[in-house]
């Protein structure tokens, strides 16, 4: 999901790490967790680490939701994709020739202000951990706006078909707005 878009502090949980588990990142897939300096998961429970686990970065239900109202309405995307090959951050649907970028964004991860729940384990990580996120996703869309992208959020509450709408709109708007622009094949 958008949530950890190309999100470099996602492994920021795992500083300072055991020998053996260079990076504090296991490789992809892998079962084995990453552990902290005293040996132990870095999940409070296996309660907790199973939950984790569990959260997927792309592909999940709002996501294929969205995916589906938009492709819906004969609009066709990028999935999973960067919009300036420059910049890590990655959008969940991209309309390169429009120049509009997607994020669909979890409500815990990014702080929601209408469904944010208060973590009750590790409330200070992970206060700082959406702080960090939030922080991250205004300078993203500073700096695809800069770029001259358009930047559509979506938090993961809401109906897909009125987010499809807003898509929509953004990409419409963006088409005619290159469509006015003097430059080739433009006039």
């Amino acid at each position: 999901m958008a949530g950890d878009l190309g999100n470099a502090d996602s492994a920021g949980a795992g500083e300072g790490v055991e020998e053996g588990v260079e990076g504090g990142v296991e490789g992809a897939g892998s079962d084995r967790p990453r552990k902290t300096r005293a040996g132990q998961s870095w999940a409070s429970s296996e309660g907790v680490r199973a939950s984790m686990r569990a959260n997927r970065s792309r592909d999940t239900g709002p996501e294929l939701a969205l995916r589906r109202a938009v492709h819906g309405r004969g609009l066709r995307y990028r999935v999973a994709a960067r919009p300036v090959k420059e910049l890590r951050r990655t959008a969940d649907l991209v309309f390169t020739k429009a120049r509009v970028a997607v994020f669909l964004d979890g409500c815990f991860w990014h702080g929601c202000p209408e469904h944010h729940t208060v973590a009750v384990r590790n409330a200070d990580y992970w206060a700082s951990k959406v702080e960090r996120n939030r922080n991250r996703d205004a300078d993203t869309d500073r700096r695809l706006d800069e770029a001259g992208w358009t930047v559509v959020r979506v938090w993961e509450h809401e109906n897909p078909l009125d987010a499809a709408d807003r898509v929509e709109a953004a990409v419409i708007e963006a088409r005619r707005a290159a469509a006015r622009r003097p430059g080739p094949g433009n006039g």
